[in-house]
Parts: structure tokens; C-alpha cells; sequence
């Protein structure tokens, strides 16, 4: 047999060794500062009139709120990878989202972490509303006349399973003539796989 062949054997039959001591072949991620950038277009907003429209920024999109006193409410889907095993997957850790608040101050915006459970066939989907914190006071620091960045963090931050979707439900009530701009989120987990 030629050393070359020989070689690439050795090779093949280290490969096959590890593929069978770990499962796979390849290296293993385990990044604790993950981001994912959420578009404002893919928000649900529930209430309001919206439109989707350029932002104040040159080059930025956003979603936009006609000045009425009433209460919207936003569901911003939080589109992050998943894994039926244990301790894979994201570790969904906070949620950040960029608004603008324009012409008068909303009375209040608070931000909240919802988990939904698939059913299984036949079954009803479960919700629930995992404990957690906001950054900015609702009715003060994060509804004045200002551009913001709000801040929900999980109390407990949780693995996703693959059947779970996590949204972020964000209530703003508004003024007769706030007008409120929504031009992002951003989701900050830890990624294991």
C-alpha cells in the first residue's frame, strides 16, 4: 500500500473514531453574546392604525402610529433558533426594542415576555407569561417625547424548546395626539450547538 494511501486511511479511521466517541463530526458553539436584529415589517400590531413608512433616519424603515388616544398593543415575534434536547439551542436572555415617541408623551409602554406552547394534534396551545423586569419605568423614562431603547430581561432566562414560541407584547397607551414609531428589536441570547 502507498504512504499516501495509508495516510488518508489513518485519516478516515480518526475521523470514524470521534464520529463515534461524540455523536458527529465538526466543532461545538457555545456563544454567550448572540443578537438577532428583528425588522419592525414583522411586527403584529394589534390595535392602531399602523403603516409601515421610511423612519426619521435617512435609510431606516419603520412602523408608524397615528396620533389617537387609545391602547396598542404590539406582538414582536422573537425569531430565534430552537432544540428539542435540553440545554441547546438559544437561551433567550432579553429583548430590546427601538421607538420613537413623537409630538406629546404616551401615558405608559411596558413590554412583556410571552411564551406560547404548541399543542399537540388535537390540543390547544398553551400561553403564559414568564417573569420579567423592564429597564425604563413605564410611565415616565420609557414614554416621553424622546427616541428610546426598552429593555425586557427574562427573570429566569429559558432554553427554547422547539415546540415554544416567545413573543415580546408590548402595550402602548397612548395620547390624543402621540404618535409612536417602532423601528426595531433585538433579541440577546446565548447560542449552543
Amino acid at each position: 500500500m502507498s504512504k499516501i494511501r495509508m495516510f488518508f486511511l489513518t485519516i478516515y479511521q480518526w475521523f470514524a473514531v470521534q464520529y463515534a466517541k461524540n455523536g458527529m463530526l465538526g466543532g461545538y458553539v457555545h456563544d454567550t453574546a448572540m443578537a438577532q436584529y428583528i425588522p419592525p415589517n414583522t411586527f403584529h400590531c394589534v390595535t392602531g392604525t399602523w403603516t409601515d413608512i421610511a423612519g426619521q433616519v435617512a435609510g431606516t424603515i419603520c412602523r408608524h402610529k397615528a396620533a389617537t388616544a387609545e391602547t396598542s398593543i404590539v406582538n414582536i415575534p422573537i425569531t430565534i433558533v430552537s432544540n428539542s434536547v435540553a440545554l441547546k439551542g438559544a437561551l433567550l436572555k432579553s429583548v430590546e426594542v427601538d421607538y420613537e415617541i413623537q409630538v406629546a408623551a404616551c401615558t405608559s409602554v411596558t413590554g412583556a415576555i410571552v411564551k406560547v406552547v404548541r399543542g399537540a394534534d388535537l390540543a390547544v396551545a398553551v400561553v403564559s407569561a414568564p417573569a420579567c423586569t423592564q429597564d425604563l419605568v413605564a410611565a415616565v423614562g420609557a414614554a416621553s417625547v424622546e427616541q428610546h431603547k426598552l429593555t425586557v430581561s427574562l427573570t429566569v432566562p429559558a432554553w427554547i424548546d422547539q415546540d415554544e414560541i416567545y413573543f415580546l407584547k408590548l402595550t402602548i397607551v397612548a395620547a390624543a395626539t402621540s404618535t409612536v414609531d417602532l423601528l426595531a428589536a433585538v433579541a440577546n441570547f446565548t447560542e449552543r450547538i
